[in-house]
């Protein structure tokens, strides 16, 4: 694990940095928290995809009408 204070690398089961002895452990809840997120970001550009493809749609819809 890369301690992100002085960017030493660590064994991937260190609780402290073997250089500067910082806490380099991150708790479950930020991890779990992160891993929520990670999710809504996903759903939340597929909807935005979707939606530009809609646009898109509409667009030329309305320009074969006009035609």
């Amino acid at each position: 694990m890369i301690c992100l204070f002085c960017l030493n690398d660590n064994a991937l089961e260190a609780l402290v940095c073997d250089s500067c002895a910082r806490d380099i452990t991150v708790p479950k809840s930020l991890i779990t928290e992160r891993d929520d997120l990670t999710r809504k970001r996903d759903a939340l550009q597929e909807e935005l995809l979707r939606a530009k493809g809609e646009i898109e749609r509409l667009k030329r819809d309305k320009k074969r009408r006009s035609s």
